[in-house]
């Protein structure tokens, strides 16, 4: 079959690889995309949008039970099987079919089956031949990882893909892991009727996290009947009576119905051939600010793959920053690793952006903190009425303008950006006072963060 040319190929389709390709096709490139499985990836049916699907039911009605004059026209729990079909919707029945009119709208050709890299700015499609004669773009990814737990891979575990995509309500559920996915998940199945168990091996919950964070989303998940624990490590797993059986460290044990492993992530880095180009496949693709891999001019790697930020924003930047530079447009990452902007959507939410206070330390900041109750505001008396929750800001002592935000509480993902914003710019304390939130809007818990540095 003939070779088939394009300036540029991108490996991949979801997020991360989808705005690159669109971005080079709008800067008049001829761009092919090349994707095996969902255009959309894994956050469009397995990952950040099912499981936002499967938490809003139960987020929705607690809210409305806190509501006079709404509670009491609230009655029963959740309708488990109209909020599945609901998740349906949102992820379109994995069907994919919805997203081509976009990309046939930018002039990006889609190529289906399993890419692997040929050589040099080539590309091998099952029995296709393609040349990038300008960049190769790798966005295959990322995948779970199963922990070495002996028993535990003759058990059918769950992984998020499973999990978020599952037709039938398991009557019990272990849930191991301890971060986002972890804590996201067991939630949506406790509200949704499921008896959960949490193990992590970590002493706290979300680790990476503030730890008044850890503790807030650990004493909502206990007020919820999960069963919490921490500090404690499977030894391992087996099957009994129809039941996955986890055995603890210490010779505790948990069972359920299922268990769901949600421990971590490895990169999508084998079968994409890059031992044709003298790259050992299996680890993440290491790349430079510009996101070139070893710093080659032509090859490119973004979002999960090169294990920078394992979020879907996150590699929708990479895919702006590389198109540009493909494009001949001179620029680099600015926000990147710590810096990046996140959100666990459980209630209450955790949204966090740049350091905790610790990571600030551990980086040779000299920081501090301002703390504030998050629902100590007027608009927190409509809105997340009565839930617990704080905020902090830090700040770096030298150049007083601000390295980290995290905000605990009702619905806190929407408060996240101004401290993007703040951070990106490096905006000094002096001038943020003069940022005024709206009253009575629960964004005034900015005001109560200044108004405790004195400003």
């Amino acid at each position: 079959m003939a070779q088939r040319e394009f300036d540029a190929i991108v490996l991949g389709a979801g997020p991360a690889g989808e705005v690159c390709a669109g971005r080079l096709a709008d800067g008049g490139l001829s761009v092919a995309i090349v994707e095996s499985h969902l255009i959309g990836g894994e956050c469009s049916y397995y990952a950040c949008m099912p499981s936002k699907a499967l938490l809003r039911p139960g987020e929705l009605l607690d809210e409305a039970r806190r509501v006079p004059g709404v509670k009491e026209a609230v009655g029963g729990g959740l309708d488990a099987g109209a909020s599945l079909r609901r998740r349906d919707e949102v992820i379109h029945g994995l069907d994919d079919s919805g997203q081509l009119p976009w990309l046939e709208h930018k002039g990006v050709e889609l190529v289906r089956g399993q890419g692997e890299l040929d050589g040099n700015r080539r590309v091998a499609v099952d029995d296709k031949k393609l040349l990038a004669r300008k960049a190769v773009v790798v966005a295959t990814g990322s995948a779970a990882s199963m922990p070495p737990i002996h028993g535990l891979d003759a058990l059918d575990a769950w992984s998020n893909r499973e999990a978020t995509v599952a037709s039938q309500v398991p009557a019990s559920l272990i849930v191991l892991g301890g971060g986002p996915v972890a804590c996201e998940l067991a939630q949506a199945w406790r509200s949704l009727g499921s008896a959960v168990s949490l193990v992590e091996a970590a002493e706290r919950l979300l680790p990476s996290e503030e730890p008044f964070a850890a503790k807030q989303v650990t004493d909502a998940l206990r007020a919820d009947d999960i069963d919490v624990r921490t500090g404690v490590k499977a030894s391992s797993a087996a099957r009994e009576d129809g039941r996955s059986v986890l055995t603890l460290e210490g010779g505790d044990s948990v069972s359920g119905d299922r268990i769901l492993v949600a421990v971590g992530r490895k990169p999508r880095t084998e079968r994409i051939g890059l031992e044709s180009v003298g790259i050992e496949p299996g680890e993440y693709l290491e790349t430079d600010d510009r996101l070139r891999v070893d710093g080659r001019d032509w090859l490119y790697a973004i979002g999960d793959v090169n294990g920078r930020v394992l979020l879907t924003h996150m590699g929708k930047y990479q895919g702006r920053i590389a198109a540009d530079q493909i494009l001949g447009r001179e620029t680099k990452l600015r926000t990147d690793g710590s810096g990046s902007p996140r959100v666990t959507f459980t209630d209450p939410q955790v949204a966090a952006v740049g350091h905790t206070l610790a990571s600030a330390e551990e980086a040779g900041i000299d920081a501090w903190k301002l703390d504030a109750e998050t629902a100590g505001t007027a608009g927190a008396s409509f809105y997340g009425k009565g839930t617990a929750g704080t905020s902090r800001i830090v700040i770096d002592r030298d150049s007083q303008r601000l390295v980290g935000a995290t905000f605990v509480g009702f619905e806190t993902s929407e408060f996240l950006h101004a401290a993007s914003v703040a951070i990106a710019a490096e905006v000094p304390l002096e001038r943020l006072r003069h940022a005024v939130p709206a009253f009575p809007s629960r964004s005034e818990v900015w005001l109560k963060l200044l108004e405790a540095a004195g400003l």
